[in-house]
């Protein structure tokens, strides 16, 4: 029987250890932290029976993504909820755009933007199972539905900036800004707008959903499916060099191309070698989490009710803004994401404390507090946010390194989005998930289709690995 070891228990980890072993591949998954989920970890980190998402909060690709589905995780605990509106965008007049599941509901709320909004996204939308075939794996492929392919294909290759100037209001401008900033990348370059469509598309389909109980309910039902496999995960085991890796017939690494050439050093071709020690990183993130007394005083009451919510102002303080971050320089008012995942999931709050999740784009590495700044922008939108604070904890970029190895500079994405490491991944080949030594495989997120907790980087860097060892059943997927 064939053998597996893959390096990482995040989803991505996970997922490819779940699609060997459903292959008949002996898969043996090794963390170096003590528990497993990577960037889904979640749990108490201010107050006793406050539980905050580390990392990875709202889920509208995973919701869909064909990894999970085909997985049936619902099975193994993994149980979605949403709230009422999925994502909101105030603005500085007291007013919010708003985004919902349904897209009707949302071109409902933005006026003479509606149709435009309807036109762009809901073909897309109503054919999003059948497009995440092609979105959610390598794009140097052949597609199985060309025509939806193209529909969403062609204003996903536009910059942000372009695509925001179909609309007319402030509101669609800023809501398609706030979500297209998903990249942290500046909205003037082409390829920009792809996150925006991505997960709008994604989620007038399947919604933001969190995961009951928190996000490591993900990879908790991945880690009992692999287990009852035949599986086996062993926590604390770093690996840092060749001679850490037990023999396999092949091997995984859900880890930073930059971790993976250190392990692999010498074996690999140079050029990959030196391709995966240049790969390019994306911006940071700096994180805080609160306790709030009776939540976040928002302005704009639609703001209440939304699991998501953009600080950013309108889409031109947006473009700014990520334009200066990209630049390594820290702004003043940086773009801010807010989570509320207790209102879709109320078991996370203890009695009128509820836990707000939030976290800033910064320059890689940024070494300053952000912590200011981060309540800066939330009582612009919510006056007396301040006064309702009652504990915070914070995680820097350095910190964000350290709670997970992938995240170089507080990159929590995987690398720079750029056309080419988007297009062709961390070796610019054809072949994105392959490292160049012979059975060993990269399917990290800084492989296609990038970041989430979808899984499917996994997924295809497995079926690869699966190709390599020709055991017939592969041919499932």
């Amino acid at each position: 029987m064939s053998t597996a070891i893959v390096v990482g228990a995040g989803p991505n980890g996970l997922a490819a250890a779940v699609t060997l072993a459903q292959a008949g591949v002996t898969v043996t998954v090794l963390e170096a932290a003590d528990e497993i989920g990577g960037g889904t970890r979640s749990g108490e980190v201010i107050l006793p029976g406050l539980c905050h998402d580390h990392c990875s909060a709202f889920h509208p690709v995973a919701a869909g993504s064909p990894f999970i589905l085909a997985a049936g995780l619902t099975r193994y605990g993994l149980e979605w909820r949403w709230p009422e509106i999925d994502c909101a965008h105030p603005l500085d007049d007291g007013t919010a755009a708003t985004l919902y599941r349904g897209i009707d509901r949302t071109a409902a709320g933005l006026g003479n933007d509606g149709g435009r909004w309807r036109l762009l996204f809901g073909r897309p939308a109503e054919g999003f199972d059948e497009l995440a075939a092609d979105i959610t794996g390598p794009l140097l492929r052949l597609p199985r539905h060309p025509i939806q392919l193209a529909r969403f294909g062609i204003p996903a290759a536009l910059p942000g900036s372009v695509l925001a100037r179909l609309f007319t209001t402030k509101a669609a401008r800023a809501l398609f800004g706030g979500v297209a900033a998903h990249m942290f990348r500046p909205l003037h370059l082409p390829f920009s707008a792809a996150v925006g469509m991505g997960i709008i598309t994604a989620g007038h389909r399947h919604g933001w959903p969190v995961a009951a109980g928190g996000s490591r309910a993900i990879t908790d039902a991945m880690a009992a499916l692999l287990q009852e496999l035949g599986g086996i995960i062993e926590t604390g085991v770093p690996v840092l060099r060749f001679a850490d890796l037990p023999t396999a017939d092949v091997t995984l690494f859900d880890l930073a191309p930059s971790a993976v050439a250190d392990i692999l050093i010498g074996r690999q071709p140079s050029r990959l070698e030196q391709a995966y020690r240049r790969f390019r990183h994306a911006p940071g993130t700096f994180k805080v989490d609160f306790a709030v007394q009776g939540g976040v005083p928002w302005r704009a009451r639609e703001a209440r009710r939304a699991g998501t919510v953009h600080l950013g102002g309108c889409f031109a303080e947006i473009a700014a803004t990520e334009r200066i971050v990209s630049a390594g320089r820290m702004p003043d008012r940086p773009f801010v994401l807010v989570g509320q995942q207790y209102l879709a999931d109320p078991a996370r709050s203890t009695h009128d404390v509820h836990p707000v999740w939030t976290y800033a784009h910064v320059p890689a590495g940024y070494e300053g507090d952000a912590t200011p700044l981060i309540m800066a922008q939330i009582e612009r939108f919510a006056p007396g946010f301040r006064e309702r604070v009652i504990g915070l904890a914070v995680r820097s970029t350095t910190e964000m390194s350290r709670y997970n190895r992938n995240y170089v500079g507080g990159d929590i994405i995987g690398g720079r989005k750029d056309v080419r490491q988007l297009v062709l991944g961390p070796g610019a080949g054809w072949h994105p998930y392959e490292t160049g030594v012979r059975g060993m495989y990269l399917c990290s997120a800084s492989t296609p289709p990038g970041p989430g907790a979808h899984g499917m980087c996994g997924f295809h860097a497995a079926q690869a690995a699966l190709r390599q060892l020709v055991v017939p059943s592969a041919l499932w997927g």
